[in-house]
């Protein structure tokens, strides 16, 4: 496996590109909804389908499809971190989350795989928080799985000076924490409404809130006004979480940027556009 900066482009078939998103289940996936939309609205070529693949099945379905004509795919729940491990070329972003939401199948017969979660995430604050600034103060993250890892590596990129971090599991918060440095500071979760007070960002990169899971169940006393507060979940759109912060006179900003944003740089690769994230594709996501 082979770390780099540098984005490999994908192969250039003589056929119409086909591309795909991988989870199991994938029946929930938006992404080919979004990607379809770019495909019309550019008039290009090509395909993007959603891929039910179970996990034991992932390397062999990884070898074959290239040869099916897909220049990429996606990968949602539960293949992020097993596709890093079938790679063979590695972005350092991807390498330092510890997963892969994007891979480029190249004409050379490698896989390259990246991760523009984080990307997607940021993109998001700025197009909808315009005046936000990651150094303003200290940034809480609830939750610490593959997204949180995502979210935590590109709010230290972007230059929070302090990033606090609660998972109900704290085991994976101490080891966010003893990946990424002096700056990530573990509460317990029974603490966790504490690491609100004073943060300028604080962001849900768990799954409680989402239709049909659990809800978030967090002390949000201590959330003060002008503090942003996003979720990375999106159905629904308007999560109670955000609800509540917006009632204590919090900015907020919804997840679906998130999904919309973190998908344009596989597109570029795969079909030869950078497409446009704008209100026309949220209307058609939704």
């Amino acid at each position: 496996m082979t770390l780099q900066n540098q984005e490999e482009p994908g192969s250039r078939p003589d056929h119409a590109p086909i591309a795909g998103v991988i989870g199991w289940p994938i029946a929930h996936s938006r992404s080919p909804l979004l990607h379809g939309h770019w495909l019309k609205r550019y008039e290009l070529p090509g395909a993007y389908i959603a891929l039910p693949v179970h996990p034991e099945d992932l390397g062999a379905v990884l070898g074959i499809l290239p040869r099916m004509g897909f220049v990429g795919v996606n990968l949602t729940i539960p293949h992020k971190e097993a596709a890093l491990k079938l790679a063979d070329i590695v972005t350092d972003r991807a390498a330092l989350i510890g997963a892969a939401n994007t891979l480029i199948f190249r004409q050379d017969g490698k896989i390259h795989a990246d991760n523009t979660d984080g990307y997607g995430f940021i993109a998001n604050l700025m197009q909808y928080a315009p005046d936000w600034r990651a150094d303003q103060g200290p940034a809480a993250v609830i939750g610490a799985g593959g997204a949180a890892r995502a979210v935590v590596a590109s709010l230290l990129e972007s230059g929070v000076p302090e990033l606090r971090i609660s998972n109900r599991t704290r085991l994976r918060a101490d080891q966010i924490k003893s990946e990424f440095g002096a700056k990530v500071v573990v509460y317990d979760w029974a603490q966790a409404g504490n690491m609100l007070e004073g943060s300028r960002t604080v962001v849900n990169a768990t799954s409680m809130g989402m239709a049909g899971k659990s809800p978030l169940k967090l002390p949000l006393e201590a959330l003060s006004a002008g503090t942003l507060a996003t979720d990375l979940v999106y159905t629904p759109l308007m999560t109670d979480f955000l609800k509540q912060a917006e009632r204590r006179g919090c900015e907020i900003v919804d997840g679906l940027g998130m999904l919309l944003h973190q998908a344009a740089p596989g597109f570029e690769r795969w079909f030869g556009i950078r497409p446009e994230v704008d209100d026309a594709l949220r209307e058609a996501v939704l």
